[in-house]
């Protein structure tokens, strides 16, 4: 198989392509220099030049609290950059993965979301996720929408590493109202290499159950038996641009079995780094 990824050389894409390299495929990596999503003619040229087989889009605009500021150029990435890897995807009838998030809910359910509910984001971030999945749903014949969330990894910024960090802190106050789905990059990457064998559609891969921030900064110390003076605390305690989903917590049905539970695979992360 031939793979091209965009934002190859973010957290998820370094990831996903070391993996499938070792897996015999050939993966054509991406990124704003070699592939400028937003330029649709240039995307256009560089897709069907290199005819891949697979497009998996993980470029992405990601930063949810200044997406509130930066409205055109959140739109300009996530949604029309979604329809211009969309169109080219047609032109050669490749298949195309498009990385989503939680955040295309609105977080006032009670039980976990499947991806045939209805979408309502609550900030630039996910409105303009969402249009994406608009995008490639409307222009490309054969798609995946795969909706994570909460995903961390070893390539990039993220709260396990965050935590970590601040291991030392005489009180490290974290918020425990807010519940989703923690999510390793390699769970994900997996995730994504399963429903390359399913039908075309929606799914949601993210660890299986559930967490509040406060309960996931918990269990990264407990495995890391580390003893840190952490403290739950609200939302409102810590105001951000962004408004965030209370409850983001989504699943697939089980029988699909895309994900494991979220404290095993953050054990083997955990592993994974003091071992590197």
């Amino acid at each position: 198989m031939k793979m091209l990824v965009t934002g190859a050389n973010g957290m998820l894409g370094k990831d996903l392509c070391s993996y499938f390299e070792k897996k015999g495929h050939e993966i054509l990596r991406t990124n704003r220099d070699t592939l400028d999503i937003c330029d649709e003619e240039a995307a256009k040229r560089v897709i069907i030049d290199n005819k891949p087989d697979v497009i998996v889009h993980c470029a992405a605009y990601t930063n949810v609290d200044k997406a509130e500021d930066e409205i055109e150029q959140a739109k300009k990435v996530n949604s029309i950059g979604a329809k211009n890897v969309a169109k080219a995807a047609r032109e050669i009838n490749a298949v195309m993965v498009y990385i989503s998030t939680d955040y295309v809910f609105d977080g006032t359910k009670n039980n976990p979301y499947l991806p045939s509910d209805k979408p309502n984001p609550i900030n630039i971030y996910g409105k303009t996720k969402l249009e994406g999945e608009f995008e490639v749903q409307k222009y490309c014949e054969k798609f995946y929408i795969a909706r994570t969330s909460w995903l961390y990894g070893h390539n990039g910024k993220n709260f396990v590493e965050t935590m970590l960090s601040l291991k030392d802190s005489e009180l490290l106050k974290v918020v425990n109202d807010q519940k989703g789905c923690p999510t390793w990059t390699m769970e994900l990457v997996k995730g994504i290499e399963k429903i390359l064998e399913m039908p075309y559609g929606i799914y949601h891969i993210c660890g299986k159950n559930s967490a509040t921030w406060y309960e996931f900064a918990s269990e990264i110390f407990k495995q890391s038996n580390l003893k840190v003076n952490l403290v739950p605390c609200a939302t409102d305690e810590f105001p951000r641009k962004a408004k965030r989903p209370f409850y983001s917590v989504m699943t697939n049905e089980d029988e699909l079995n895309l994900t494991r539970d979220w404290k095993t695979a953050l054990y083997e992360y955990l592993k994974v780094r003091k071992d590197a």
